[in-house]
């Protein structure tokens, strides 16, 4: 009931740019049909009026808990934001390739474990059969070098004969 247009409208409209945002419709609109609608439409719930106040901040509170948590990591004093691609150390922006920046993921990702070569090459790489690692070390040294890590004191270090592990 928005002017010009209806808000499964709006809501459809949202969705073709944004995947990612959660909407809420709150509504009169009250049969089981509309609800589904708003549901179809991309909402990610739908609040009858009348309404609690104290219930739609808790509602609200669900749709971000764990949105931020999920989507930035941490290492020390990096941080990888993973819907954005940006990795910042202190702060500054430093600019990585794709597999650097799913490298860096996977340590994050796997923080305290020692992950190994083959592992790595797995996952990163996606391939699934003998493979020379060695390719693992040239990406980690230009990782390194790009977030100024220490190869010995810094938060990726290598367990030889095995990977490496992340550690804040």
């Amino acid at each position: 009931m928005l002017p010009g247009m209806s808000g499964l409208d709006a809501c459809k409209e949202i969705r073709k740019y944004n995947k990612e945002l959660p909407i809420l419709f709150l509504t009169a609109k009250d049969t089981i049909k509309e609800t589904i609608e708003g549901l179809r439409a991309g909402a990610n719930d739908y609040i009858k009026k009348p309404f609690s106040f104290e219930e739609l901040l808790e509602r609200i509170k669900i749709h971000f808990r764990n949105r931020h948590e999920d989507e930035i990591l941490f290492l020390g004093n990096i941080s990888l934001n993973k819907s954005s691609h940006q990795v910042f150390n202190h702060e500054k922006e430093i600019s990585l390739t794709q597999r650097e920046f799913a490298l860096l993921e996977f340590l994050i990702s796997n923080k305290g474990r020692a992950c190994t070569r083959d592992e790595i090459i797995e996952k990163v790489w996606n391939i699934n059969f003998e493979y020379d690692t060695g390719v693992i070390d040239v990406f980690m040294n230009s990782l390194r070098k790009k977030l100024n890590i220490d190869k010995e004191t810094g938060n990726i270090k290598t367990v030889r004969g095995i990977g490496y592990i992340a550690n804040d």
